[in-house]
């Protein structure tokens, strides 16, 4: 598994809500690419609870989006936008319980829509949340013109 660079943090005006490290009321979440699938782990905190102790569904359908970005970044090479996320709540996320673990695999590529299947497991290994992601993709030259897309060698440097 190889953690990957965050190409975007030199970038101006940079300030995701879950993988900028400067967002002060952000996730920071930094992710790994271990074959052909995106990792990344999370530990909630209470601020981010819908019912008493229980990870907001939102946040839970923001890790499941961003973890798929990451993939279609990483393994597709290029970049894109979120036309649909379709999301399961199986189980609910307790925040106490320890750190939530997220996968994201490309499982289908269609001309420009990517769909991705994201996972969050919690710190026992169940599955609690599932998405499917459809990825509206750019061609790589406009994703990096438009989008400020780094190109696929940019994350897989050493940082």
């Amino acid at each position: 598994m190889k953690k990957l660079n965050n190409p975007f943090i030199s970038q101006r005006g940079y300030n995701c809500f879950v993988c900028s490290p400067n967002n002060p009321v952000g996730l920071h979440l930094d992710f790994y690419l271990d074959g052909e699938t995106v990792k990344a782990s999370w530990q909630p905190a209470d601020v981010y609870q819908g019912y008493p102790n229980i990870l907001h569904g939102g946040i839970q359908a923001t890790l499941l989006d961003e973890v798929a970005s990451w993939a279609v970044y990483t393994i597709v090479g290029t970049g894109g936008v979120t036309a649909r996320l379709d999301i399961q709540y199986k189980k609910p996320v307790f925040i106490d319980k320890g750190q939530l673990y997220l996968t994201a695999e490309i499982i289908e590529q269609k001309k420009k829509i990517i769909k991705v299947c994201s996972r969050l497991y919690n710190s026992a290994g169940d599955l609690c949340t599932e998405g499917t992601v459809f990825y509206y993709v750019f061609p790589p030259e406009v994703a990096k013109e438009k989008m400020h897309y780094p190109g696929k060698e940019a994350f897989l440097q050493e940082s």
